[in-house]
């Protein structure tokens, strides 16, 4: 298959309607637009959000609250759910997300110490709790900070 071979499927594309050109054609004269106003003009409209001088919708609603768009998202994962990784595993971001522990929208993983570990587990990751890193050297693992 080459380029000039592509053809789009039956059906997904139109034509252009031609607007003014004439009576006959069903959108003649005014072209859809009506008659004179600030719509018929070209260029004409109002912006998107525009409520004919009405307070908009947008400035009526009250605001509340702060929204840091610098704040690092954290993400907690408990020493309970390393339980899932085998003996002597290394556990780093890219495991987690593969166990399906985490998503990919995170800055930085905090482990936790909720839950039980029985497991030698080495722990990569950027923060740990006190009872979580306890948690994991009293199994014979090893807390990594990243």
């Amino acid at each position: 298959m080459e380029l000039q071979d592509l053809v789009s499927v039956k059906g997904s594309t139109h034509r252009r309607r031609r607007v003014g050109r004439g009576h006959a054609s069903g959108w003649g004269k005014t072209a859809g637009k009506g008659h004179k106003g600030q719509n018929a003009r070209s260029g004409g409209g109002v912006r998107p959000g525009f409520e004919g001088g009405q307070m908009p919708l947008q400035r009526r609603i009250p605001k509340r609250g702060f929204n840091n768009i610098f704040a690092k998202k954290v993400v907690a994962v408990n020493v309970g759910e390393l339980e899932k990784f085998g003996e002597g595993s290394v556990i780093d971001s890219n495991e987690l997300i593969s166990m399906g522990l985490v998503n990919r929208s995170f800055d930085k993983i905090k482990i936790l110490g909720e839950g039980d570990l029985t497991k030698s587990l080495t722990v990569k990751a950027q923060m740990f709790s006190k009872s979580a890193k306890e948690k994991i050297e009293s199994a014979g693992g090893k807390a990594e900070v990243i």
